[in-house]
């Protein structure tokens, strides 16, 4: 299981249990509908802030890639020219 769908299934079992708390606590109804929605805002920042890291760790693995491949392909290019260059 990749560590992307063990972090939103965290976050999702912390936001059911604190949805579930809220619901059940003794209060006013206004109170409970700011605290839900307090908690969902702070949820939604560290969802948030969770995919811009899987996304910052996507994005390096790229250009990681990128270069491996850009290097791959200039050793080529280059080991060909001489060829080119031997054979004439």
């Amino acid at each position: 299981m990749s560590s992307g769908k063990v972090v939103l299934g965290l976050l999702a079992g912390v936001a059911a249990g604190a949805l579930a708390g809220i619901l059940f606590a003794p209060a006013k109804g206004s109170k409970t509908r700011r605290r839900i929605l307090k908690k969902g805002e702070d949820y939604a920042g560290d969802l948030k802030d969770k995919f811009d890291e899987l996304l910052e760790m996507f994005k390096g693995k790229m250009e990681k890639v990128q270069d491996e491949v850009k290097d791959y392909a200039d050793k080529k290019m280059n080991s060909t020219e001489e060829a080119r260059l031997k054979t004439e």
